[in-house]
């Protein structure tokens, strides 16, 4: 978003930042401080494999067991942050998982299954990240904003990663693995410090918002009139739903699958070292960081000069899942770091096209329910976090390589696809 976008004029006094741009900063703030937490432990489980001798199932089992959590509060938090608001909510989840984040190496030394029902709590936490976030983004983003500021918020996914994989190899050989948990921990506090000083749920109700923005925003104001009763019978008859639903599980197959094991990948398959294998596995999370941002401009230049917003979305979802497909299928037989870098940053940066595909298709279609269908979906997407990061160890276990993981994640890409083009749709469902 910038402020020279339709509307800027009378966005507010004349040089005054707009005050929804600082609740979409803030948010993706606390996206950045979820995924430094999130990301953290799959550098650091490099060396806490090593001391507690981990085979790659087991460690997958361990990575995989925050997104049980993730996925069991996933749905719940979007029922509970469109009933209160997403202020409370989300600032109490980042206090939640830093909490736990914090607690990861006590966890560990005690034994396995203390350290995996800790990343189990870690995950209830961070499941109320997004559900929240969009709470938020349904009452203060307005509808000409939505691509880019739903880019900017996930902007926090890759930066968040990059920054832990570019940081975390060098603090684990420096200071040992524990520290790193106690050092992001520790941030999201001062987040959440920061976060209920500044934030506000309703513009109508925020002293900061200027009389010229809140007379912007009061299109969105309906979203706080009233709270009727939820329509679950409509949610769930939904095709374009359900398109949504299956397309949150298959971008987040390869999504996850990356998330968890680009560092392994490095580390095992190519043979870089702890620090190496960090920094090979930020490049392709800056490319999505980058590729991310320029499709969400070109989705609301699209939406701007009369581009139907159904055409956008398919468009925009079918290169990400289509072109991140063919990446992974070229990755297959790669056995050179540079070559094998290259492709990861093509698979992750045609990803990022999704972030103009499906995920701001939540306030396009149910803008009202945003947040509960954000928890609903998610939960499809967390799946993935579960069994698709579990299944990826073992295929590497049993087959000495990634080519099957890689092959079966480009497989689940394009059924997403086609079943995208089908049934999905920009315009609103759900009043």
């Amino acid at each position: 978003m910038t402020v020279a976008e339709p509307g800027a004029a009378r966005d507010g006094v004349a040089g005054r930042w707009p005050r929804r741009y600082t609740m979409v900063g803030l948010c993706f703030c606390a996206v950045f401080v979820c995924y430094i937490d999130r990301v953290n432990i799959s550098v650091a489980a490099l060396a806490m494999q090593e001391e507690f001798g981990w085979s790659e199932t087991i460690k997958g089992f361990v990575l995989s067991s925050f997104y049980i959590g993730y996925m069991l509060f996933m749905a719940p938090s979007g029922w509970i942050a469109n009933r209160i608001g997403g202020r409370i909510v989300l600032g109490l989840a980042v206090l939640w998982w830093s909490l736990f984040t914090i607690l990861t190496p006590a966890a560990a030394f005690a034994s396995l299954p203390i350290l995996i029902f800790a990343r189990i709590a870690m995950g209830l936490g961070e499941a109320a990240m997004f559900p929240a976030a969009y709470n938020i983004y349904g009452r203060w983003v307005l509808p000409a904003e939505r691509s880019r500021a739903v880019a900017i918020l996930i902007s926090g996914i890759p930066l968040g990663t990059l920054f832990a994989l570019m940081t975390t190899g060098w603090i684990v050989s420096t200071y040992g693995w524990p520290s790193v948990f106690y050092l992001f921990g520790a941030t999201g506090f001062v987040w959440t410090a920061i976060w209920f000083y500044q934030a506000h749920d309703n513009p109508a109700a925020d002293p900061k918002v200027s009389p010229t923005e809140r007379e912007v925003l009061a299109e969105l104001a309906h979203l706080d009139a009233e709270k009727p009763p939820i329509p679950w019978r409509q949610i769930y008859s939904s095709s374009a739903i359900w398109a949504l639903f299956f397309n949150h599980f298959c971008s987040n197959w390869a999504f996850y699958m990356l998330l968890a094991w680009l560092p392994s990948y490095f580390r095992g398959h190519l043979g870089l070292s702890i620090t190496n294998a960090g920094i090979y596995s930020a490049a392709p999370w800056l490319t999505m960081f980058i590729v991310g941002n320029g499709a969400s401009w070109i989705a609301d230049t699209m939406v701007k000069r009369g581009v139907s917003l159904t055409m956008v979305r398919k468009i925009m979802q079918t290169i990400g899942l289509v072109g991140s497909a063919v990446f992974l299928l070229l990755a297959r037989d790669v056995d050179t770091a540079g070559v094998a870098v290259l492709l990861m940053c093509g698979a992750l940066g045609a990803l990022a096209f999704t972030w103009s595909g499906f995920i701001p298709n939540h306030l396009d279609i149910a803008p009202r329910y945003a947040d509960i269908l954000m928890g609903i979906t998610n939960t499809a997407g967390t799946v993935p976090g579960i069994i698709g990061v579990a299944i990826t160890g073992w295929l590497v276990d049993v087959s000495g390589t990634y080519s099957s993981a890689f092959a079966l994640a480009a497989a689940i890409n394009i059924i997403g696809a086609i079943v995208w083009l089908a049934f999905a749709t920009g315009e609103r469902v759900i009043d």
